[in-house]
């Protein structure tokens, strides 16, 4: 059974918890850990915790979820990859035919970009198209140093568990560059949790059953289930065991359903953009995105939710303003 675990602050002070109850307010059983890591975390209690077995762990003191400060569940040591057009619905909206591409296209994201869920969502100077992308993360639980066959049977053997994120992405640094790493990676640009969901071999047989939901300003802009995947989680894992090795509390990004703000123009203007010179094309996309309302601006607020439809297994609620570089503090 799936079991939510969060990583908070309270009183200048990190731990862990195990959110209990099904009402509001929830409550937080606060562990007795000395883990600053999600891989710590992972590897001295996270099956434990899975099972029930907390014996010792719990400090026997509980806090209201809504008096603590929600962390994000996966620390920035972790190495965080990430799956581009993995779910039909996105491919068709980029212009793809999901049934002539058999790729599973990888990119790493800079782990400084993972923040808390409730983070503000600082939109840099100079970039005029953020967009956003609801994702299922995969927490991993092993370690792996060569190539190694995952099946869906052995899945909870490398998976121990499972998080919502937002891959923000800043389009037109990506479209220009044609590139992501540097337009997915700005901080604050991966909002994940609240909750690290443990999960054993009976709830990833549900996989399918999560639905992503995000939200802007209120309005459903996307609203999919796991079912829309093209690659699904074991031969992707079995796929970047091939070229990658990882380690407990690392982080797999596995792709958006349809409904982003991007806009791809039809062919004919692909092929053009291709041939522009990165600050002719900068300039054309950003001309396309004054036009476009779907678009992330200061003021905006964004929300994310991902459950299967009888909260048997729950990944939580995200909600995050967005603000202009400039008016955040310190910057």
């Amino acid at each position: 059974m799936a079991v939510n675990v969060v990583r908070f602050r309270r009183d200048g002070s990190d731990a862990w918890g195990v959110v209990e109850g099904g009402g509001r307010p929830r409550s937080v059983a606060e562990l007795d850990l000395d883990c600053s890591t999600t891989g710590a975390f992972v590897t001295a209690a996270a099956r434990a915790v899975a099972l029930g077995s907390l014996g010792a762990h719990r400090t026997g003191r509980s806090v209201s979820l809504d008096e603590i400060d929600v962390l994000s569940p996966v620390t920035d040591d972790a190495d965080l990859v990430c799956q581009a057009i993995n779910y039909r619905s996105h491919m068709r909206e980029c212009g793809f035919d999901p049934k002539t591409s058999p790729f599973n296209v990888f990119f790493a994201k800079a782990s400084s970009s993972l923040a808390a869920p409730t983070t503000e969502i600082v939109c840099p100077a100079g970039v005029a198209y953020l967009d956003y992308e609801v994702e299922i993360g995969l927490v991993l639980g092993s370690r792996v140093v060569g190539p190694v066959d995952i099946a869906a049977e052995n899945l909870a053997d490398h998976v121990v568990a499972i998080v919502a994120l937002n891959d923000v992405s800043a389009r037109d640094v990506q479209l220009a560059e044609t590139q992501f790493y540097r337009a997915k990676s700005y901080r604050t640009f991966t909002p994940t949790g609240p909750h690290l969901t443990l999960v054993d071999g009976s709830d990833l047989a549900r996989f399918d059953e999560l639905r992503l939901r995000l939200w802007v300003n209120g309005e459903l802009r996307q609203e999919s289930t796991a079912a829309d995947m093209i690659h699904r989680p074991a031969e992707t894992l079995t796929e970047l065991s091939s070229v990658q090795n990882w380690r407990p509390g690392d982080l797999v990004a596995t792709g958006t359903p349809g409904g982003c703000a991007l806009r791809v123009p039809r062919w004919p203007l692909r092929v053009a953009a291709l041939a522009m010179s990165p600050a002719r094309r900068f300039d054309a996309v950003r001309s396309a995105a004054a036009k476009n309302p779907r678009r992330l601006r200061p003021g905006d607020v964004v929300e994310a939710s991902i459950a299967t439809d009888d909260g048997a297994i729950d990944l939580g609620r995200q909600r995050c303003l967005v603000v202009a570089q400039h008016d955040r503090p310190g910057t």
